[in-house]
């Protein structure tokens, strides 16, 4: 028997890889993972926990193993993997908003479309939905602005801690999270840094649903401003450091008002801190380079290059510091703003 060779497999699979994405996606939904004890268990144990049907589940089930989300024994009872876990709903690094967020139903619109993102360079979201990407979120598709905002808050917590332990604040006053979605990190920080006082600064749906501690009543409700806005309008927030994490991937424009804006309302010499994934110096290029492409259907975005990032930075008017890593997939950029 004739084998088949790798690129063909390979380009098969590549092919039908939507499979994959939608094999996750469905067992996020399901609750398979939330189902699934530290025992092995049957199918039609699983199905039941599910209200599934067992032979369409055991196909699923069949699917995600072989992918190494969940793992089939000798005896054809299924147990958890390492990846199969972080579809938990309660999971420490829990990934299944993450994981429902990059599989929404708008996206499975928009990649059909990429060839012509590719020929115009532009987002093709306004042209099949009449208006921009998250004007359409919260207006006509709120359950997918929630998981977004969840998805946000699982990312954030997965590198909050990260950031606490690596940004020096010692003689800050004022820490400025800039679109810090529901405001996990912000709140990592002040919990971290008892003197400090912090700002979140976010569209006002997301600060409807903003981290309990810091809504009022919250403890560190005293020592934090919910501010609603938009960064690319202003940023009507002084401050001695500003964190800007995954937030500057809309096309450049936006990108150097939005730090224009934070220049603008800064106090002399703060500090600004852009945490981005870069392109060229990430052991996670695969996520990167397939949110770059999502970026540029939705918003006409991107991820960048340290030196396309960097040439922004300076193009803001902003004295770059430093570049360095912050995690396996992030990189702080470091800059600082000088009033004349």
């Amino acid at each position: 028997m004739t084998a088949i060779p790798d690129a063909v497999r390979h380009l098969r699979e590549l092919a039908l890889s939507a499979a994959r994405a939608a094999s996750v996606r469905a067992a996020a939904k399901l609750g398979i993972a939330d189902a699934l004890g530290d025992e092995p268990s049957t199918v039609e144990e699983l199905a039941a926990a599910t209200g599934t049907d067992p032979g369409a589940l055991g196909r699923l089930l069949r699917t995600l193993a072989w992918h190494g989300v969940f793992a089939e024994d000798e005896a054809g009872r299924y147990r958890h993997t390492e990846m199969s876990k972080l579809l938990a709903e309660d999971a420490p690094r829990s990934l299944k908003h993450i994981v429902l967020w990059g599989t929404e139903p708008w996206s499975w619109e928009l990649w059909p479309h990429l060839d012509e993102a590719v020929r115009s360079g532009t987002s093709v979201f306004p042209l099949l939905h009449g208006k921009d990407f998250f004007e359409y979120l919260h207006a006509e598709a709120p359950e997918s602005a929630e998981v977004f905002d969840r998805a946000m808050t699982q990312s954030s917590r997965l590198s909050a801690t990260a950031i606490a332990d690596r940004i020096e604040l010692d003689g800050s006053e004022t820490v400025a999270d800039i679109a810090g979605g529901q405001g996990h990190v912000l709140a990592t920080l002040l919990e971290r840094h008892p003197d400090l006082s912090g700002a979140l600064l976010e569209l006002p749906g997301v600060l409807a649903n903003a981290d309990p501690r810091l809504r009022p009543g919250g403890p560190l409700a005293g020592r934090v401003r919910l501010v609603p806005g938009d960064c690319r309008d202003e940023v009507p927030v002084p401050a001695d450091v500003y964190v800007l994490k995954n937030v500057l991937e809309w096309d450049d424009d936006s990108t150097v008002t939005t730090l224009r804006n934070v220049a603008g309302a800064a106090r002399p010499g703060a500090r600004v801190l852009v945490l981005e994934n870069l392109l060229d110096d990430s052991p996670e290029l695969g996520f990167t380079t397939a949110m770059d492409l999502l970026l540029l259907l939705n918003v006409g975005g991107r991820k960048h290059t340290e030196d396309g990032l960097l040439a922004l930075v300076a193009a803001a008017g902003l004295r770059l510091v430093d570049v360095r890593p912050l995690n396996s997939y992030l990189h702080v950029i470091e800059a600082v703003v000088d009033h004349a």
